[in-house]
């Protein structure tokens, strides 16, 4: 009976880890190897040359602290701001269920139209520039300075807010009340009963927060290359573009190389038939 229950858990399981080998593990792994090899087709091994260049250029050094720098404010922020709503509307805050109905309101929104919003206000001739200049302040140059690293942190905070509050909530809901009951009868405070009860019992559901919050910051790039465009500010430089980057290069190189074969044997049937398009 015990053979036959791993027998079909195994054959339930195995769509799920043949998908998983051959569209993740498998191209995962291609990728590594090509990682240490160069040329189309990964022609030439040769080792670690590629990781060396890449690591030892400003470009990737720039987009690695960038990108740490974004994760490590960003996913902090959201999750004390999302930890202290939530309680706030696990002790009833006034109006927590009409807020409850918009805390998802930003993942709905297109990002396009929010940028959009963004920059009528953050511009150097937008709302906020015409405000201060109003009031004898001097115009900040808000997507185009040091400033646009905290424009895109609150933009990123806005729309992952919501979220976070949802599962942090859940969490706090499955607490019994009897915890604190207790804890209450033995003279516990309020901050006895936060760190001694609250704090360890959410540590699962602060570990999904702070996942879904790692993974909506890598997601930011597309507010990031919105917000500056081809050519972004120092601070907003991240890793997601200089892959992007890469990845152009590598395609133009790629396809220069195909081009001169291309024109130095025409008699190849692939030339012959697209050396005219060239």
């Amino acid at each position: 009976m015990k053979n036959r229950k791993k027998l079909t858990g195994m054959l339930l399981a195995a769509p799920v880890l043949l998908g998983t080998f051959i569209f993740f593990l498998l191209p995962f792994a291609i990728c590594v190897k090509y990682s240490f090899t160069f040329g189309v087709g990964g022609a030439y091994f040769v080792g670690f040359d590629n990781y060396k260049e890449v690591f030892s250029s400003y470009a990737f050094q720039l987009a690695a602290v960038n990108t740490l720098r974004f994760l490590v404010v960003g996913v902090t922020l959201n999750l004390v701001l999302s930890f202290f709503i939530a309680l706030l509307m696990k002790k009833g805050l006034a109006g927590s269920r009409f807020f409850r109905y918009i805390l998802l309101l930003p993942l709905v929104l297109p990002i396009a139209s929010v940028v959009m919003v963004i920059q009528v206000f953050f511009a150097e001739t937008g709302i906020i520039n015409h405000w201060l200049i109003s009031i004898g302040v001097s115009m900040v140059q808000w997507l185009e300075g040091p400033s646009a690293f905290y424009v895109l942190l609150g933009l990123y905070i806005w729309k992952s807010f919501g979220y976070s509050v949802i599962l942090l909530l859940s969490g706090l809901n499955t607490i019994p009340e009897e915890f604190y009951q207790t804890a209450a009868v033995e003279g516990a405070g309020s901050l006895k009963k936060l760190f001694s009860i609250t704090l360890p019992m959410m540590a699962p559901h602060f570990f999904l927060a702070a996942v879904m919050g790692i993974v909506n910051a890598f997601k930011s790039y597309r507010e990031a290359f919105l917000l500056g465009g081809k050519h972004p500010h120092d601070s907003i430089y991240m890793i997601q573009r200089l892959l992007l980057l890469l990845l152009s290069k590598s395609f133009i190189i790629c396809f220069t190389q195909i081009r001169y074969i291309c024109i130095c044997q025409s008699n190849i049937p692939f030339c012959k038939r697209n050396f005219a398009k060239m």
